[in-house]
């Protein structure tokens, strides 16, 4: 079995989408961070497809010179 790294981290979630994701963690027996590890999977390529604030700002043409 592969060693796993890990690491406590804080995250902060709106109350009703928090209420949202412990009513599918109940649902399905799992714990909170599974259910997010899960949801990341699963949305990480599409997440990936937005442009960072970088690009939008490199973009925006309001640079001072």
């Amino acid at each position: 079995m592969a060693n796993t790294d890990k690491r406590k981290q804080s995250l902060y979630f709106p109350e009703e989408m928090l209420k949202e994701i412990q009513d599918e963690a109940n649902r399905q027996d799992r714990s909170l961070s599974w259910i997010v590890q899960q949801a990341w999977r699963i949305a990480r390529s599409e997440i990936m497809r937005f442009p960072s604030v970088n690009d939008v700002l490199e973009g925006s043409g309001n640079r001072e010179e």
